[in-house]
């Protein structure tokens, strides 16, 4: 994925559907961008390497299989979520055959599409070898819907607090150069502003450690940059454990 929160690219030829998704995902957490035409669409994909394409089938321009084909080309990886008002089951077989990874019939609810990007989103986390949830100690972060809990107790961020907590998270273990962190947080043009990461990384150690003083989670590598504590086996095994938990107590429930 992409710095900071997931990037959604909406293709839709119709100008009310596109400001709904937009709104509606941007206010769940997602950044979005929505074009028109599938022609576009193709070099925005490669200019702005999304995270996910919200793809309608019916477009004016380009046949929306078509699309998906191109993109399976440049892009085998990119998930797509299809959209059509078509209802017959060939549509959807198609859309899957041809590259889509869901299909969500036109009239659709924002909370199951939001769901089924959720979705998406975790299996190419898992295609790349990374783990959707972030489990140390007693920290939490869920990078696909971009939550975070210390023990019960969520951790409100800013952006890019939770940008940088990302980055550490996704190379936990490593030692991330000030540089390097800079360059991808805040950009190249400020990549020699340490302040700016200095106070980031104290922002969030107030945040997620118990003693900022003393910190478990963020520890400074001196003169080279910062580290994160790298998962406990320990524990992603206990947190499954209560995840299946969970799930066989609401089966029994049901």
């Amino acid at each position: 994925m992409s710095r900071g929160s997931p990037q959604l690219l909406v293709i839709d030829e119709d100008p009310a559907i596109r400001l709904y998704l937009r709104r509606s995902f941007t206010a769940a957490g997602y950044r979005v961008t929505e074009v028109a035409h599938g022609r576009t669409a193709l070099r925005r994909v490669v200019d702005r390497a999304p995270d996910l394409l919200i793809l309608d089938l019916d477009l004016p321009d380009v046949d929306g299989f078509e699309v998906i084909h191109t993109l399976r080309e440049v892009s085998p990886t990119l998930p797509i979520v299809a959209l059509s008002v078509r209802d017959d089951e060939d549509t959807t077989i198609a859309a899957l055959d041809g590259g889509a990874d869901d299909f969500v019939r036109k009239p659709f609810g924002i909370r199951e599409l939001t769901a089924r990007v959720r979705s998406a989103l975790r299996r190419a986390v898992r295609s790349r070898g990374q783990t959707p949830v972030f489990v140390s100690g007693d920290l939490t972060v869920d990078l696909v819907q971009r939550r975070v809990h210390v023990g019960d107790s969520g951790v409100r961020l800013s952006t890019i607090e939770y940008e940088v907590l990302r980055l550490l998270v996704e190379k936990a273990g490593k030692v991330l150069r000030h540089r390097e962190i800079l360059e991808t947080v805040w950009g190249a043009a400020r990549a020699d502003r340490i302040q700016y990461l200095r106070v980031a990384i104290c922002a969030l150690r107030r945040k997620i450690e118990k003693d900022p003083a003393h910190p478990q989670y963020i520890m400074t590598e001196s003169r080279a940059g910062y580290r994160m504590r790298p998962p406990e086996g320990g524990h992603i095994r206990k947190t499954v454990r209560r995840q299946r938990q969970s799930a066989t107590d609401e089966r029994r429930s049901s």
